[in-house]
């Protein structure tokens, strides 16, 4: 029978497969999925739709068996933003109390979407696309945030102290021909440069209308001539290479 010292030295002879973890830091999200109660933003303040809005929620539900109602989250969450300003949790309750549902199933459709803003944010929201193709079109959206940055005197995910403008990073905004793109609220503003983006805010700042799209002069996402383009003539018609007894 082997002795102790002789198993352990024979145990030693055998190479130890070693195995090593290796893990991504953890990226933090720039806001809680959890509510936390604050003076302007609590259960206990009380919301209601004013009448114009009661009126579109009629509508609204008529798109829906009644059965189905819950359908409707979305585009009333939508509406107590717009009345609101932002999607506090008194909103979520009151369109939970409408549709008959447990508030927590607004809560899961609030807490998904970016499009709710939970907090309070800016008269003007903008959104500056900052993905892959942004970064590449054009000037690139690195020096639009830049140029945000330094006109605003905020950072990404902050808000001017007049409250008028918040400024966040979005991905993808699906316009990737007119690259680089900045969302102010409901409208694209595209084809940015440091120059236009200062200039819009600068008429934002002064009260004046801004126009929507392409900031560039060209209409909406057509080629520039010249510019990023194989298409350098007229495009052909219907019918081009068809044979004429068809």
């Amino acid at each position: 029978m082997y002795s102790l010292r002789t198993v352990l030295r024979q145990s030693a002879k055998v190479p130890v497969t070693r195995r090593f973890f290796q893990t991504s830091a953890a990226a933090k999200s720039d806001a809680l999925f959890i509510h936390r109660d604050t003076a302007d933003n609590n259960a206990s303040l009380k919301f209601e739709f004013n009448a114009e809005n009661k009126t579109r929620i009629e509508e609204i539900l008529k798109k829906y068996p009644p059965q189905y109602k819950k359908g409707a989250i979305m585009p009333l969450l939508d509406l107590g933003q717009r009345q609101h300003g932002y999607t506090s949790i008194s909103v979520m309750n009151e369109v939970a109390r409408l549709l008959e549902v447990p508030p927590m199933r607004v809560y899961e459709v609030a807490t998904f979407y970016t499009m709710y803003n939970r907090n309070p944010v800016g008269k003007y929201f903008l959104q500056l696309c900052t993905t892959t193709p942004c970064q590449l079109g054009g000037c690139g959206s690195t020096k639009i945030l830049d140029t945000l940055k330094s006109e605003l005197g905020i950072q990404v995910g902050e808000t001017t102290k007049d409250g008028m403008f918040t400024l966040v990073e979005v991905e993808c905004a699906g316009a990737c021909a007119n690259a680089p793109v900045m969302a102010i609220n409901d409208d694209y503003y595209e084809d940015l440069t440091p120059e236009t983006t200062k200039k819009l805010l600068d008429n934002l700042k002064a009260g004046k209308e801004i126009k929507a799209g392409p900031q560039s002069g060209r209409h909406t996402c057509e080629f520039a001539p010249g510019v990023y383009t194989t298409l350098n003539s007229e495009p052909y018609g219907p019918g081009f290479k068809v044979r004429e007894d068809l």
